[in-house]
Order: C-alpha cells, then structure tokens, then sequence
C-alpha cells in the first residue's frame, strides 16, 4: 500500500511540477523571442565613413579601436553580445514591439513614445585627464566647465539649436535623462606631442574608479583624429573616452570646436554606434527610429538629405556633421544608452 501511495505522489508531483514550469522561458525560447541576427560588432574600415582622408573621413576612431580590441580578445565578441541581447530585452519589456520605421533593431522598436523605465534621472561623475606638451593643450577650467555643459544640455534636450529639428524628427528628439557631473581634473605634463589612437594616454594615465566613472582623456591624439571611446564590455583598464584637447568649446578645431566632440563620444561609450550602421544601407545601428543611411555625413546638409530611399538624420550626435548642425539623440537611442544602467546592465554599477 505504501508503495502504491508513493507512486501516485510521485505522478501527482510531476504533474504540478509540470504546470508550475509551463510559463518559463527556455534558452531556446528566449533566443527566438529576442532576435539576434542581425547582430555584428566588426565592422569594414573601408565603410566606416564615405570620406577617403581626415580632412573629410573618419574623425572618430571608436569603430577601429574596437575592431583592434576584438582582434586582441576574442572573448570580447560574446561579451558584447550578450551586452546587446540585455539591451534589446530591456527595450522589449519596456515597450511592446511594433514594425520597425528605421534601421531595424533587432526585431523590436524602440518606438517613439516615451515611457517611464523606473531609472529616474542617471548621473554620471566625470573624472577629467588633461594631458599636454605645450600650454595651448593645457585646457582652462573655463573650456572644461563649457564642456561639462554642452554634454548636459544636450543628453538633457536642453540645447540652443535643439528647436532646428525638422518635423518628421521632432517627435522623437529625445531628453536622454542623464546628467553629468565634473569630479575632478587632473593635469599632466608630457613630453608626447601625439598620442595615436592605441589607448597609450590611458596606460600613462590609467581610469579613476571606471565602474563608477566616466574618465575623459584630453590630450593632442594626431592623425586629424577628434576622438574615440571605449564601447561598454571593454576592458576597464581602457574605459572611457579619448577627446583632442582643440575639440573643447574654444579651442581651435573648428567647425568642430563646439564640444560635440565629447557628446558625439560618449554616446559610444553609452553603447550608441554611428547612425549609418558603419556598412551603408545595409548595415544596422539597432535603433529603429533612426532612418538607414549609406554613410556619414559632413558639414550643414540641407534638409531633406535622402538616401537609403529616407530622409537623414543628418543633425544626430552619431553622425559626422559640423558640430553647430547636430542638435538630437532620438527616443530609441535613449533607451539604448539606459539600458545599460538597469539591473544586469553592463553600467549598472554607476546607479547601484
């Protein structure tokens, strides 16, 4: 009798057992619920940008110290991967997904409504790292302190150019909610006179607390290079973001000496890639309200400018104009960049 017993408790166990479980999501249904195909990280220099030379080509030089960084660590591929697959969850569960209006994104649209993700507003300290050989890259305070406000004016929408946005855009310029904060400046004296894009101002001077700050290097990079950064997943011994100091408000790297340098930066250190995708029209940078594009685009470009058979959205911060014409984050770019602060995020440490 006790084994009969026995053997209908047993049944009657796996039966619930069965029920309770019938909810949970497998790897394989997670996989298929979050789509991941489209995903890449290395990306051809020859496409990064429609320009041939610095004078009118690759001012920014975070695609190819990624692509340097993934030769020399092939873990950093799965790393990033799964950085990504976090972000598009996030986006998932946050907002219900839509068809998509722009360079896809996985699957899953940002969209363009804005809702509350329960982060409230993100600071981020910024600890600064002036590097020079001569007195004109010794940086003042006073460009440090400009520079501190372009970046919160425009994360914050709070930009003089920000009314400048078309009305097919308009509705999607995004308040980001994210501030920073100057945590202190360190000055460094060194003979270098250029410092290349090998991240060796950061072994000179290595990262404060990366896990919880963000370091800017400012410093003469060469090359006609405006700067690169670091995306998240990346070694914390490299963390941050690399500026060439005539970049700053002030300084004499016009048109791009408005500070949009720095804005322009850190939306790759928050995870945003270049609008284009880094590959033409065929190429994705995983927000879907930005339009596809064939490539970067320099100085004022009139409005409309159309390829990829849409309009540009030439006044991006990810993209290569002037710094005086590009004025907007978009709502997808923003849940992109918060993403990475919620809880499992590759910077939620900077909120927890």
């Amino acid at each position: 009798m006790k084994k009969i017993t026995l053997f209908f408790a047993i049944i009657a166990f796996t039966i619930i057992a069965c029920q309770d479980n019938s909810n949970e999501i497998t790897p394989d249904q997670e996989v298929a619920a979050i789509d991941m195909s489209d995903f890449y990280v290395y990306t051809d220099e020859n496409l990064s940008a429609k320009g041939t030379n610095n004078s009118s080509g690759d001012k920014c030089h975070s695609m190819k110290v990624l692509n340097k960084q993934l030769d020399e660590n092939p873990g950093l591929y799965t790393k990033m991967y799964n950085i990504e697959k976090h972000t598009r969850q996030f986006i998932a569960a946050k907002k219900p997904t839509t068809p998509g209006g722009g360079n896809g994104g996985g699957g899953t649209d940002p969209g363009t409504d804005p809702v509350d993700d329960g982060l409230g507003v993100i600071n981020i300290p910024v600890y600064f790292h002036v590097v020079y050989s001569n007195s004109s890259e010794n940086v003042s305070d006073a460009q440090i302190t400009a520079q501190m406000k372009v970046l919160n004016d425009d994360f914050r929408k709070a930009n003089n150019d920000i009314n400048q946005v078309p009305s097919e855009f308009s509705g999607i310029a995004a308040d980001s909610e994210i501030t920073f904060t100057n945590a202190g400046t360190f000055r460094h004296s060194n003979s270098t006179t250029s410092w290349g894009t090998n991240n060796a101002v950061k072994s000179a001077y290595p990262p404060i607390t990366p896990s919880t700050h963000l370091n800017v290097w400012v410093c003469n990079i060469g090359g006609g290079i405006l700067g690169y950064a670091q995306f998240p997943g990346g070694s914390s011994s490299t963390d941050g973001v690399v500026l060439l100091y005539s970049s700053l408000p002030g300084g004499s790297a016009a048109p791009y000496n408005e500070g949009r340098t720095a804005t322009h930066e850190v939306g790759h250190y928050l995870n945003l890639r270049h609008i284009w995708g880094d590959g033409r029209c065929r190429q994705d940078d995983f927000v879907a309200d930005t339009p596809s594009s064939d490539g970067a685009n320099y100085g004022c470009p009139s409005y409309p400018t159309v390829n990829c058979k849409s309009n540009d959205m030439t006044m991006n911060y990810m993209d290569y104009t002037d710094d005086a014409c590009m004025y907007m984050f978009s709502e997808g770019q923003k849940s992109r960049m918060r993403a990475i602060f919620a809880a499992g995020g590759s910077r939620e440490s900077f909120i927890n």
